[in-house]
């Protein structure tokens, strides 16, 4: 049986200018524990980024902090030049050890973070970055007029947020345009329906991070494990089906360093949910 590919997830137009499959690929996985590091098996993970073009996956979410930069620097050791892969990238988070995090917004460091993947990548600028988050030590607009003055540079073309609420996207657009907010959610957390709604009312793409999660409802004889066995499915596909038939501006972007896995999240590009199985699942989802 052929391999699904990330085309049957159907396509999202990112910017107004930049058509990417809906289903993408979070490249936190490749690299060590912790988010720490060199990844255990680096041959596997230098195969999971070649099959990346091979499965119509045109989107890749990085961050500088993944590692820090091990993530960057394989994405351009393996796919440099990228054709038609839309590379995203991430700053402002800064790492103290393995699963140490410490947001950082100061403006200088904010051009630096923009700067260093710029070398990394071995691009002219960031087609999409992303602040990883909003540093609360230093005034939100600060971060924000950095950033507006990078895209005035050219040294960004799109800018997103990641983990916010609409408050802070509605302050952040009296900057810039925001095209992508990536928070956490799945089937199991909920918390930013409101993002996603004024997300979708405004045409912003959403990034699911953790999209695979369902609980308990993947637990035997739930019923995301009913709907799975009904459709020959794995839960994890049924999880990523259910967010991609959510809303149509929601881009998934299930990580791995194993490429099975890798095959494994891509078909579920191919699993149709019906309105009852995803009412079903909804209904179970906000019930968790």
């Amino acid at each position: 049986m052929a391999q699904t590919t990330a085309a049957a997830s159907g396509t999202f137009l990112l910017g107004g200018d930049i058509q990417i499959n809906r289903l993408g690929f979070g490249a936190m996985r490749i690299t060590g524990k912790g988010i720490w590091g060199e990844p255990e098996d680096r041959p596997e993970a230098i195969r999971v980024l070649k099959r990346l073009p091979e499965l119509d996956i045109n989107f890749i979410d990085t961050a500088d902090a993944y590692g820090p930069d091990i993530s960057e620097d394989l994405i351009r050791e393996v796919l440099h030049p990228y054709g038609n892969i839309l590379v995203a990238t991430k700053g402002a988070n800064t790492r103290q050890g393995p699963d140490q995090w410490h947001a950082v917004g100061r403006p200088e460091y904010l051009r630096q973070a923009v700067l260093m993947s710029i070398r990394r990548l071995g691009v002219e600028r960031i087609d999409l970055w992303q602040l990883h988050r909003i540093d609360p030590q230093t005034d939100r607009d600060v971060q924000f007029r950095v950033i507006a003055d990078m895209q005035r540079e050219g040294l960004i073309r799109h800018v997103g947020l990641s983990e916010v609420n609409v408050e802070e996207i509605k302050a952040a657009e009296k900057h810039f345009k925001v095209v992508s907010v990536q928070n956490l959610y799945n089937l199991v957390n909920r918390q930013s329906e409101a993002v996603l709604d004024y997300c979708e009312q405004n045409n912003i793409g959403f990034i699911p991070w953790f999209p695979l999660a369902a609980g308990n409802l993947s637990k035997p004889g739930g019923i995301v494990d009913s709907v799975a066995k009904k459709l020959d499915a794995t839960p994890s596909q049924v999880a990523l089906a259910w967010i991609l038939k959510r809303s149509p501006v929601m881009l998934p972007i299930p990580g791995t360093g194993k490429v099975a896995h890798l095959d494994e999240n891509t078909a579920a590009a191919g699993v149709t949910l019906s309105d009852e199985d995803f009412a079903a699942l909804d209904k179970a989802s906000k019930e968790a």
